[in-house]
């Protein structure tokens, strides 16, 4: 019997969908398997299953647009980047064109950092901008949800606006704790001015549905800037400041198996 768990997973994982031969569920399965054997490195004790299933969804932010739209998509994908960058300390000083800015920029990170902006800025960027994919994603978190009903919801990444999107949305659905990891809700002109519902004089709130938001973040992760987010939302109710590891400052599996997440979830996994 599982612990009653919801995972939404982050960028980078349209891998296990094509290694699932094209199959969202059998992506889904592989990626509760993994999420189950993370926690249980942070929860000790005797191997069980604590996910009950996990919204995959990166497929449906890799389908192929139109030739206009896929412009429209690129265009995209190089101002998530400078707004990135720019959060990053990368004052825009350059005269000339955005695509311009956002080659330089990449050229001057380190390998790791810039493999991670070419994942985060493109999957960001076509979830920001396409409305129907924004839906189509957000059903398919919900319809998760809904199904399975989770006393605990925990969303990585991207997959933490995704799942605060969602719960605004489908206001039916309902969460004893949040929990959010890694999440770049709070991270300005590129994610925080652009959710919907859109921030009220500045300030977002934690949704009707969730009774208890914990927020964790390394602070190093250059995907959550700012890594505290109850300086622009109401509700958030505790937060964790870790360090996880200066290599992978942002993958599920450090964040999963992290001790200040066990302390959170203990409660609910007795």
């Amino acid at each position: 019997m599982t612990a009653g768990i919801v995972g939404v997973h982050g960028i980078g994982k349209y891998d296990y969908y094509v290694k699932a031969g094209g199959s969202a569920a059998g992506a889904a399965t592989a990626m509760r398997l993994k999420w189950d054997r993370y926690l249980n490195a942070s929860l000790g004790g005797p191997a069980r299953a604590y996910i009950s299933e996990v919204a995959y969804f990166s497929h449906l932010l890799r389908d192929p647009a139109p030739a206009a739209r896929a412009a429209a998509l690129e265009a995209a994908r190089h101002e998530v980047l400078a707004g990135w960058a720019r959060n990053l300390g990368f004052g825009e000083h350059l005269t000339g064109a955005l695509r311009s800015f956002t080659a330089w920029v990449l050229s001057r990170l380190d390998s790791r950092s810039a493999a991670f902006a070419e994942l985060f800025a493109p999957e960001v960027a076509a979830y920001l901008t396409d409305p129907g994919r924004r839906a189509r994603v957000r059903g398919v978190v919900a319809d998760t949800i809904r199904r399975n009903r989770p006393k605990v919801v925990i969303a990585h990444s991207l997959g933490s606006v995704i799942t605060y999107e969602t719960f605004w949305a489908h206001p039916d659905l309902e969460a004893d704790l949040l929990i959010t990891l890694g999440s770049p809700l709070g991270m300005r002109d590129v994610v925080f001015e652009r959710l919907l519902p859109a921030p009220i004089n500045g300030r977002g709130e934690r949704p009707k549905g969730v009774r208890r938001w914990v927020n964790i973040a390394d602070a190093h992760d250059i995907a959550a800037i700012p890594p505290a987010l109850a300086g622009c939302f109401t509700g958030v109710d505790a937060e964790e400041l870790v360090n996880l590891d200066w290599i992978d400052f942002h993958t599920a599996e450090k964040y999963l198996g992290c001790p200040a997440l066990g302390s959170h979830l203990r409660p609910f996994v007795r």
